[in-house]
């Protein structure tokens, strides 16, 4: 797999190695220097990319894991409105079955 290194990659290693030339180096070896340099960024930012894929997909699953876990947790608590939904009405009936019962008694 051949590795396409951008040209500001192949300008920074230029400009690090005549930076770095010692005098009477010829051109030719500051070009072989200059190409190990651009071997040396692609590779270091070839590790980046993949620490950054890396990353993502350990915060992804950390994200799943939460909301998984939100989930379980609604799952296992009860829900207000079941069941309780009954009382109200019944203590409504019961409160006017009161009041009735109240007028009749006094009428």
């Amino acid at each position: 797999m051949a590795q396409q290194i951008s040209t500001e990659t192949k300008d920074e290693a230029m400009k690090i190695a005549k930076a770095t030339q010692k005098p009477g180096q010829t051109k030719e070896q500051t070009k072989l220097i200059a190409q190990g340099i651009e071997k040396g960024i692609a590779e270091y930012k070839k590790r980046q990319k993949s620490k950054a894929r890396d990353r993502d997909k350990q915060r992804k699953q950390a994200l799943k894991e939460k909301q998984r876990q939100t989930i379980e947790r609604a799952d296992d608590q009860p829900e207000v409105t079941r069941g309780g939904s009954k009382m109200p009405w019944l203590l409504l009936a019961l409160s006017w079955l009161g009041f009735i019962g109240f007028y009749l008694l006094n009428h």
